[in-house]
């Protein structure tokens, strides 16, 4: 029998934990916080969006940050799997768009439940309240980690979990990195990854706090090449934009630095140019006697009609009946094309996900073990592996976790 301290009580942490004392070992679970899964609480805005309800190669498609190091993981254990691991422990799931899997009751709390009885079942020792200071090793192997109190648990094999440098606020400080850096593992530069947006033009920050639905983006690079596209839901702030599709596009300019690129909103996807047209030449003959500002009524969100009114260049007084058919054609393309510059992004504590972190060169890809520390191994966000929103970082941090888990 094996004595085994997990540190981090996330995802990763709680699968390593308790497959390694189904094994028969020792196995202590560390935490700071006073609960476990913190992250867990907040993800899917309450709901947890648990894994993704794809095959193996769409998850790997998925994960554009060293996808490929994380097939051992996902045929050792795959979201599939997963789904059937929290059905097994009481928490019944439900798929919806793009293939997302939450639990039926909607209420990330009770992802929480499901793990906390997996822990009771398998009666690994949980600890609370209790900040690892550094781990210790004697000729490259792992002997035991010191607590910030200065307490010492030694231990043959320690499963590091602590997660990224993403909401800082549950936990999530970074305190791995320090630890693997200092045991001599790489730390690859950590970049905000499924992050809100800074936008360039003022007039953003007069939307702050519109929702629009249903719109379809564009991101371009300075060549005007399309980068990435989506359809769904956003939100202006007052630094810039957020949103669903909006933290989904920022991964796919994470090499760009967040800058040098435009995001194209098509407020109208659903009609084209010609369509659209023919739309407003219909309102305007309605409100043919109107001014210009008051006609825009049925067609936009009462916040944003002053905006487009003052981007389209037409007077907002002019009367609907004088405004010219070069006229009405540009407000058609500003309303498909409504173009933002980006200019940066939101810091790491603001992202979802920390992309970067220690080097999945560092770690053997079929067991997570360290290739510098003998008995040491990782799981989860502190691994430099990221994904795209859709439960394929959470479906890391259990796939990594479990493989951690059987191996320690």
């Amino acid at each position: 029998m094996k004595k085994v301290v997990v540190i981090g009580a996330g995802p990763g942490g709680i699968m390593a934990a308790g497959k390694a004392s189904e094994r028969g070992h020792d196995v202590i679970l560390l935490d700071k916080n006073d609960r476990i899964g913190k992250k867990i609480l907040i993800s899917g805005k309450g709901r947890c969006n648990i894994t993704n309800d794809t095959d193996i190669e769409g998850l790997i498609e998925n994960i554009p940050g060293n996808g490929n190091f994380l097939y051992s993981a996902f045929y050792t254990f795959s979201n599939h799997d997963l789904i059937e691991f929290f059905e097994q422990h009481g928490l019944k799931t439900k798929v919806e768009r793009g293939g997302r899997v939450f639990p039926v009751s909607d209420n990330a709390k009770d992802v929480n439940e499901a793990l906390l009885k997996f822990l009771k079942k398998t009666n690994v020792r949980l600890q609370l309240n209790s900040a690892v200071q550094e781990i210790k090793t004697k000729d490259n192997a792992v002997i035991g980690v010191v607590l910030k109190d200065g307490t010492e648990i030694s231990c043959d094999s320690v499963v590091l979990a602590t997660g990224g440098a993403s909401y800082p606020g549950t936990g999530s400080t970074g305190d791995g990195y320090v630890m693997s850096r200092k045991l001599g593992h790489t730390i690859v530069d950590l970049k905000p990854s499924l992050v809100p947006l800074l936008a360039q033009e003022e007039w953003v920050k007069e939307l702050q706090g519109l929702s629009l639905k249903n719109i379809s983006i564009s991101i371009l690079n300075n060549a005007g090449k399309k980068i990435y596209s989506d359809f769904g839901e956003m939100l202006f702030t007052h630094f810039g934009v957020s949103g669903p599709v909006i933290l989904s596009a920022s991964r796919h300019i994470l090499d760009y630095d967040y800058k040098n690129v435009k995001l194209v909103i098509d407020l109208k996807p659903a009609l084209t140019e010609e369509k659209l047209n023919e739309r407003i030449l219909r309102d305007f003959e309605k409100y043919s006697r109107k001014q210009y500002k008051n006609s825009l009524d049925e067609l936009l969100p009462q916040k944003m009609i002053p905006v487009i009114i003052n981007l389209s260049g037409i007077e907002p007084e002019r009367f609907v009946n004088q405004i010219k058919k070069d006229e009405r054609k540009a407000l058609v393309r500003l309303l498909k094309n409504l173009t933002i510059n980006i200019n940066g992004s939101r810091p790491i504590k603001d992202a979802i996900v920390t992309a970067g972190g220690v080097s999945t060169n560092e770690i053997n890809p079929s067991t997570m073990e360290s290739k510098l520390i003998k008995g040491l191994y990782f799981a989860g966000e502190v691994i430099d592996v990221d994904g795209y929103t859709g439960g394929f970082n959470l479906t890391i941090a259990f796939s990594t976790g479990f493989l951690a888990g059987i191996n320690c």
